[in-house]
């Protein structure tokens, strides 16, 4: 589970705890997952056909790759593999940021990162 979702589900659990979600709208209703109310009407269709097709825009692929060579990096022992998967992981990064969108450099530092893990665990 990545930071975000960590965070997401200590707010939800708490919020939940607190009663703070008990007499919402819709409540008991099903949700509906695929609103797309805030895509101009004229590209909906569009939208929803790269969307069938399994299509994501270059930015969230990158995104995904990325996420999926930190998985494996945090698999690895050291050594040349290691190596090798830090390499991409870089590479993918400036790839990235070359194209003017950038992770969030907060929640990717490690120090702040583990501090916020622990602040999680200790609340939770």
């Amino acid at each position: 589970m990545s930071l975000i979702d960590q965070m997401a589900e200590a707010h939800i659990q708490n919020a939940l705890e607190n009663g703070e979600l008990d007499h919402l709208p819709g409540s008991g209703k099903p949700l509906e997952l695929d609103d797309d109310s805030m895509i101009p009407a004229e590209l909906r269709a569009g939208y929803r056909l790269l969307k069938n097709a399994g299509y994501l825009p270059p930015e969230l692929e990158l995104v995904r790759e990325i996420r999926e060579v930190e998985s494996l990096i945090a698999r690895l022992d050291h050594g040349e593999e290691r190596e090798q998967a830090c390499a991409r992981l870089n590479l993918l990064r400036a790839r990235l940021q070359a194209q003017g969108h950038d992770l969030s450099l907060l929640l990717e530092r490690g120090e702040y990162r583990a501090k916020l893990i622990r602040r999680l665990d200790k609340d939770g």
